[in-house]
């Protein structure tokens, strides 16, 4: 009986090894072998993008034939060796030359994965030599990009999830790009070499897009470097890849890689537009116009805690239909916005937004949701406060 079990036993552990084997073998090493599988990581549209994968393959395979021989060699020793077969033991319990082996030959393996490593790393470091240099700064929940342009008006703008609030409440994930699309993608010229300084301006967050093989931290006081010269024109997208607050997931990432005449004409026309907004910082708008720009810089910066009703989200983020602040002192209502509050969500905007931007968010949230106070703010009246 105790033989016809371990005949069972030993027929059970070849067949399952055999199994597994044969799954692994047969459905995912093809697919990624050739790249395809969704499991694994893109190739990329750069060369560093493209040696990272080749590395990764590279050590992959080795671990993959580091695991099939010691497994293999573990599951051999169980049924050539079990205590059932009344084998006798070896008497010695030290062999120099097994010692040797099973040293060296680790030794070797890091060193030949060292190598090709060292010399990817080194290039993924390698920072120097930039033609453009762009800031990105992150925020809950999105991105700040700032071109360091050596002439012209600076180029600084956000990047906003621009997913419909209605299909986030419907949780509608038809949408290919569902939670990826953003209002201002950040643009850069093909074949170039763009360096990226990293920081954040509250919580640690990470960029990440996939196809350039960057993926960095943003730290809060701390600026991290990285690069990449993309080779193909078209639309790139990734996501924060740190747990930044309770909307990390609202926070994508999305490069629109273009040609170099078509970069020169958007930059143009960006630094047109910046000019354009410090001229309208000394104008006097209708309520009107204030009301349409104040609705639209709510639904990007304030609708996420404040909800679209004005109701908000207690106890950590109140109403603002009915509010003391909403209805209370212009003064103390800008203040609010421009610096935040301490000890509580209420982010300060003072470097998110313009004084357009704020004195149009301000106007609005004092006449929407029934509060109809009827005052207007001007962006002058935002500035005077930003001087005090």
């Amino acid at each position: 009986m105790l033989i016809v079990t371990n005949t069972c036993v030993k027929n059970m552990l070849l067949k399952t090894y055999s199994v597994l084997a044969t799954i692994f073998f047969g459905l995912y090493a093809p697919a990624m072998m050739a790249g395809e599988s969704k499991l694994n990581m893109p190739k990329g549209v750069t060369e560093i993008s493209r040696e990272t994968y080749n590395l990764h393959m590279i050590i992959f395979w080795i671990c993959v034939v580091i695991g099939v021989i010691v497994y293999g060699f573990l599951i051999y020793t169980m049924i050539r060796y079990r205590s059932t077969r009344s084998l006798n033991p070896a008497s010695f319990s030290h062999n120099t030359t097994v010692e040797v082996i099973w040293t060296a030959i680790p030794f070797l393996i890091l060193v030949g994965m060292a190598y090709p490593s060292t010399k990817v790393l080194t290039k993924v470091y390698d920072t120097t030599e930039s033609t453009i240099d762009i800031l990105i700064t992150g925020y809950q929940w999105r991105w700040q990009y700032t071109y360091l342009t050596p002439e012209g008006p600076e180029v600084s703008y956000f990047s906003n999830l621009s997913t419909p609030n209605d299909q986030i409440q419907n949780q509608e994930k038809k949408e290919a790009n569902y939670l990826l699309e953003v209002d201002e993608p950040l643009v850069i010229p093909a074949n170039t070499k763009v360096r990226f300084l990293l920081t954040s301006a509250d919580v640690i967050h990470s960029w990440w897009v996939p196809e350039f093989a960057v993926k960095k931290d943003a730290i809060p006081g701390f600026i991290n470097e990285a690069w990449v010269i993309a080779e193909e024109p078209g639309i790139y997208r990734g996501q924060c890849t740190e747990l930044c607050g309770r909307l990390h997931g609202f926070m994508p990432v999305v490069v629109n890689v273009v040609e170099h005449d078509e970069f020169s004409a958007w930059l143009a026309a960006k630094q047109s537009a910046a000019a354009g907004v410090a001229d309208a910082a000394s104008k006097t708008f209708s309520m009107s116009q204030l009301m349409a720009e104040g609705e639209t810089v709510y639904n990007t910066y304030c609708m996420a805690c404040h909800q679209q009703n004005g109701q908000g989200l207690l106890p950590a983020f109140p109403a603002l239909a009915g509010s003391v602040i909403a209805t209370g002192p212009i003064e103390d209502h800008v203040d609010i916005v421009l610096h935040g509050k301490a000890g509580t969500a209420m982010a300060a905007f003072g470097s998110q937004l313009n004084a357009v931007e704020i004195a149009a968010v301000v106007t609005y949230e004092r006449n929407a949701w029934g509060n109809n106070m009827g005052d207007m703010v001007q962006p002058t009246d935002v500035a005077a406060l930003q001087v005090e």
